[in-house]
C-alpha cells in the first residue's frame, strides 16, 4: 500500500492532476495568443507547490529516514528521495519559466508543458523507489515524455534525428535494466531492492557470477542516462538537436535521476556483496571525465560543448560513488555536486536558449561580443561556466573540493583513491580551456554588430535566480551540505546488514 499523504504521493497527485488538466483547458480555450503564458504559469504553480511540499516535509519534524533500508513497499518517504526531488523540481521550474519565451512562437503548448510535468513525476518517483517494478515504471514515465519533447521541433530534421537516437538508446538502456532486474528476481525471488540486496549476500557462491552480471547490467543501463563512457554516444547529438530548454531538462534533470537509481541499486549492492567493483567505477569515472573534456575542446557549437561538459561532470560525480565505501563523506560530496550541477548546467543551457531566441544562432561566432549585446545573459553564462570549472568562491568549487577530498581520504583503504583525485584535478584544469574560450568570445572579441539586444524577461529571471544560487551557495555552502548529509546514513560502509 502507498500512503496517499506521503511526500511522493502528494507530489504525484499535484503534478499529475495539473498535467491532465492542461490538455483539458486547451480543448476548452479558443484564444490562441494567451495559451503559452497561461499553461506556463499553471505548470510553474504546480511545480512550485510540489517543491514547497517536499521542503516542508523535510523540515516539519516528522523524522524522515535518511536512506530507507527496510521493506517499506514500493516507495519510501525518505530524505534521500526528497533531496533529489528538490533538484528535479528546481530544474523543471527553470525549464518551465524559460519556456515562456522559448515557446512563444511555437505551437502545441499544452502538450509541451504537460509532458514536462509527467517527466518530472517520473524523475521524482525514481528518487523514492524502493522496488524494482516501481523503479521501472518511474523510469519509463520519465523517459517516454522526453522522447517526444526531444523531437518537439518536428519540422526540424536535426531535432527528429536527435529524438530517434535518444529513443533507440533509451529503449536499449531500458531493456538492459529489465534484464538485470529479471536476473535479480530469479536469484532472490523478490522485487524489493533492499530485500534482494540482502538476499544476494547469502547466495550460493556458485550463483555469485550471476549477481555480478546483474550489477554490470545495472551499471550499463543507468550509465546510458547518466552519460557515462562508453554509454554516452547518443548524448551530444541529442542535446544539440533537441529544443535547448529540453536539453536543459535532460542534462540537469534526467541525468540526475540516473544517479539516484544508481546509488540505491549499484552502490549499495556493491557494498553488500563486498566486491571490489568500485575500482571499475573509478576507471569509468576517469574515462568519462577525460573523454568529455577532450570532446568539448573540439566543438564549435555551444550546445555540443555543454553536452560534452555534461559528460565530464558525470565523471566527477562518479568519483564520490566510487569511493563511497571507503570515505564517510564520498556520497555527501556527490549529492552536493548533483544539486549544484543541476543549477549550474541549467543556467548554462538556458543562457544558450536565450541567445537562440534573440540571435537565432548557437555557434561560437554568435557569442562574439555577447557581453555588450546581451550583458545579463553573458554574465550569468560566464559565472555558470566558471562554477562548472570549479573556480572559487562559486558553488561548483565546493562540490569538487569535497569529492576530491573524499578520494584522497579513501587512500587509507584503496591505493587508487589519491590517483582518482589527481585525475579529477587535471581534468578540471583541462575544462578551463573551453570554458575560458567561450568567455573570451563573449568579452574580448567583437561580433558582426554592437547593437544592444532586448533579452527575454523570463529567461533573465531564471538566470538571475541561478546567479544568486551559484554565488550564495558558493560563499555559504553549509546548508546544502547539511541537506546532503541528512540524505545518506553516516556510515555508508555498514548500510546493509545480513538478516
Amino acid at each position: 500500500m502507498i500512503d496517499i499523504f506521503s511526500t511522493p504521493a502528494l507530489v504525484t497527485i499535484i503534478l499529475g492532476s495539473v498535467a491532465l488538466l492542461i490538455p483539458v483547458l486547451d480543448a476548452l480555450n479558443k484564444e490562441r495568443g494567451s495559451k503559452n503564458k497561461v499553461y506556463s504559469a499553471i505548470a510553474f504553480g504546480a511545480l512550485a507547490l510540489a517543491l514547497a511540499v517536499v521542503i516542508y516535509r523535510i523540515f516539519s519534524g516528522e523524522n524522515l529516514p535518511a536512506l530507507s533500508l527496510t521493506n517499506s513497499g514500493v516507495i519510501a518517504d525518505d530524505i534521500f528521495g526528497a533531496f533529489f526531488s528538490i533538484a528535479f523540481l528546481i530544474v523543471s521550474i527553470m525549464v518551465t519559466v524559460s519556456s515562456w519565451s522559448y515557446m512563444k512562437k511555437k505551437s502545441n503548448h499544452a502538450a509541451y508543458y504537460s509532458l514536462i510535468l509527467l517527466s518530472s513525476i517520473g524523475m521524482i518517483l525514481i528518487g523514492y523507489s524502493t522496488d524494482f517494478v516501481m523503479l521501472l515504471v518511474a523510469w519509463e514515465l520519465m523517459s517516454i515524455p522526453t522522447y517526444a519533447l526531444a523531437a518537439f521541433n518536428k519540422r526540424d530534421p536535426v531535432s527528429n534525428e536527435a529524438s530517434i537516437k535518444y529513443f533507440l538508446f533509451g529503449a536499449l538502456s531500458s531493456a538492459i535494466i529489465i534484464l538485470a532486474m529479471g536476473i535479480v528476481y530469479g536469484l532472490t525471488g523478490t522485487t524489493n531492492i533492499y530485500d534482494s540486496i540482502v538476499a544476494m549476500t547469502e547466495l550460493n557462491p556458485q550463483l555469485m557470477p550471476f549477481a555480478l552480471l546483474a550489477v554490470g547490467l545495472f551499471i550499463a543501463g543507468f550509465g546510458f542516462k547518466m552519460g557515462l563512457v562508453p554509454f554516452h554516444m547518443w548524448l551530444p547529438d541529442t542535446y544539440s538537436g533537441a529544443p535547448t530548454t529540453i536539453a536543459t531538462l535532460l542534462a540537469a534533470g534526467t541525468k540526475k535521476a540516473g544517479f539516484a537509481a544508481a546509488i540505491r541499486v549499484i552502490v549499495i549492492g556493491l557494498i553488500a556483496l563486498n566486491v571490489h567493483w568500485t575500482f571499475t567505477l573509478a576507471i569509468i569515472a576517469i574515462f568519462t571525465m577525460t573523454l568529455g573534456n577532450l570532446g568539448a575542446l573540439t566543438q564549435k557549437s555551444i550546445p555540443r560543448i555543454l553536452a560534452y561538459s555534461s559528460i565530464a561532470q558525470a565523471g566527477y560525480i562518479l568519483i564520490g560513488l566510487a569511493v563511497a565505501p571507503y570515505s564517510n563523506f564520498g556520497l555527501d560530496a556527490s549529492l552536493l555536486q548533483i544539486m549544484n550541477h543541476a543549477v549550474m548546467k541549467s543556467a548554462a543551457f538556458i543562457a544558450a536558449a536565450g541567445v537562440i531566441i534573440t540571435l537565432a544562432g548557437y555557434t561560437l561566432d554568435k557569442y562574439k561580443g555577447l557581453g555588450y549585446r546581451m550583458p545579463i545573459t553573458a554574465l550569468v553564462l560566464a559565472i555558470a561556466l566558471l562554477a562548472l570549472a570549479g573556480v572559487p568562491p562559486l558553488n561548483g568549487f565546493w562540490g569538487k573540493y569535497l569529492i576530491f577530498g573524499a578520494a584522497i581520504d579513501s587512500g587509507e583503504q584503496v591505493w587508487w583513491g589519491p590517483y582518482l583525485a589527481i585525475a579529477g584535478v587535471l581534468n578540471s584544469a583541462l575544462s578551463l580551456g573551453y570554458y575560458a574560450w567561450i568567455i573570451r568570445k563573449m568579452y574580448l572579441e567583437e561580433g558582426e554588430n554592437r547593437v544592444r539586444q532586448k533579452e527575454p524577461r523570463p529567461v533573465v529571471a531564471v538566470l538571475l535566480f541561478a546567479l544568486g544560487f551559484m554565488i550564495i551557495f558558493g560563499i555559504w555552502y553549509g546548508p546544502l551540505l547539511d541537506l546532503a548529509s541528512m540524505a545518506v546514513p553516516n556510515d555508508i560502509a555498514n548500510l546493509v546488514s545480513v538478516k
